[in-house]
């Protein structure tokens, strides 16, 4: 499994498949450097999307792997690629959050992450805030 960076020449391709944003989103996330993809054997298994809570903390948008490749440890290991490449960036947090009826916040609870709020869209689930302090398994 390889991890890297998105680059222009993957939006195309990733524009087909992610339909939780935007094309001219998709293109700025790529253009920032906040979209990791995740290869076997040079084919797409899946990627990773992120942006800033309050301008400064990563915030886990998308992680998404294609059906052939879930159950394998993908997305551990691709989250544990992004947490390593946000403390390298000097970030001493990383977020997310998921729909408490989805199976996902069990997921993040493996992965060292602590419910930190939530809130009640209108006409679906509570939604889970989820945060995990850097460099240490530390729940918060």
């Amino acid at each position: 499994m390889e991890f890297r960076p998105a680059a222009a020449a993957d939006i195309q391709r990733l524009k087909k498949l992610d339909t939780h944003i935007t094309g001219q989103e998709l293109e700025n996330s790529v253009r920032l450097g906040r979209v990791y993809l995740a290869e076997e054997g040079g084919q797409l298994a899946g990627w990773l999307r992120y942006g800033l809570f309050w301008d400064s903390i990563p915030f886990l948008n998308l992680l998404f792997l294609l059906e052939g490749s879930r159950g394998k440890g993908y997305g551990r290991k691709l989250m544990e690629y992004w947490e390593e490449r946000m403390g390298r960036l000097g970030c001493p947090l990383v977020m997310t959050s998921t729909a408490s009826d989805e199976y996902a916040q069990h997921f993040y609870r493996r992965l060292g992450y602590s419910v930190v709020g939530g809130f009640q869209p209108e006409d679906a689930p509570f939604e889970l805030i989820l945060a995990k302090k850097l460099g240490s398994q530390e729940r918060m």
